[in-house]
């Protein structure tokens, strides 16, 4: 698969870092005074130093949860998932979303988590039971 391009605001770019590398564990590529790249699981971040304070995020009722819209994460394999899920636990992660398994015995079963970035970017982290079924409807 080819990798996918990013871009998107940080308030602090020294936290985001902190964020991007020690917790989610990703390399920094290259960087400047007002941008990081980072590898987030083979794909390229780009995060931008911005002073404008970011809209407050909308919302959209999923599984009675209230979902962020705007929203970019990494679809992982079950292990890798577990493994981050373990790691943003023990770091005392505030979930917006707890991890959990959604259409349980279903072809689309997967397992979703929801959190924010300290610059209240919101990341979605899955993982499918079986991945040649990311895309089944039925």
């Amino acid at each position: 698969m080819t990798p996918f391009h990013l871009a998107f605001p940080v308030s602090d770019i020294e936290v985001t870092r902190a964020f991007y590398e020690g917790t989610l564990g990703c390399k920094i590529g290259r960087r400047a005074e007002r941008w990081i790249d980072f590898d987030f699981f083979g794909h390229q971040l780009s995060a931008h130093l911005t002073d404008e304070r970011p809209a407050d995020p909308m919302t959209n009722p999923v599984d009675g949860k209230s979902v962020p819209v705007r929203h970019f994460g990494a679809i992982l394999d079950m292990e890798t998932w577990e493994k981050l899920a373990d790691r943003l636990r023990a770091a005392g992660t505030d979930f917006v979303i707890e991890p959990y398994i959604r259409f349980k015995g279903e072809p689309g079963e997967q397992a979703t988590m929801f959190f924010l970035d300290p610059s209240g970017n919101a990341l979605e982290f899955k993982a499918f039971r079986d991945q040649a079924k990311i895309f089944a409807t039925s």
